[in-house]
């Protein structure tokens, strides 16, 4: 997948310099820096140089490019600040999903401690599905895979 853009997307006017950002990491298909929001010090994006919309839009080149330095830049980040004893590594698709810009991106969020101003909730409804509902969405999937 050639490094295409998106003239009207903000991550690929940064990828091009067009607008400044803090740079953490760059090769010929990703670009890692700074959100500007830094939900907590140290907060990174890491964005595929070809302008994709979503994790819907890649090709396993593509996804084998951009996966593989997530933990090069993590490891990184963690190595940056002794307080830092985990980190969130979040993709959002779709605005429901809270997708805010359009163009792939992944956010490696350090954490530092359960009050540092970051949170995830997940539901439980392990109550709420049967063993053969469970089955039934596990047999779609996996037909899909196969297909």
């Amino acid at each position: 997948m050639a490094n295409k853009r998106d003239a009207s997307c903000i991550f690929c006017k940064i990828i091009d310099g067009e607008i400044p950002s803090y740079t953490i990491y760059e090769d010929e298909n990703i670009k890692a820096f700074l959100d500007i929001s830094q939900a907590t010090p140290g907060h990174t994006l890491i964005v595929p140089k070809t302008h994709v919309k979503d994790i819907f839009e890649y090709d396993p080149e593509l996804a084998s490019k951009t996966f593989a330095k997530i933990p090069l830049i993590a490891q990184a980040i963690k190595a940056s600040n002794p307080n830092i004893i985990g980190m969130n590594i979040v993709n959002n698709n779709g605005s429901i999903a809270y997708q805010s810009v359009f163009h792939s991106h992944f956010h490696l969020i350090p954490r530092y401690s359960e009050n540092d101003d970051f949170k995830m909730i997940f539901g439980d409804n392990t109550d709420s599905y049967s063993k053969e509902q469970l089955v039934a969405i596990q047999t779609k999937i996996k037909s899909e895979l196969e297909a």
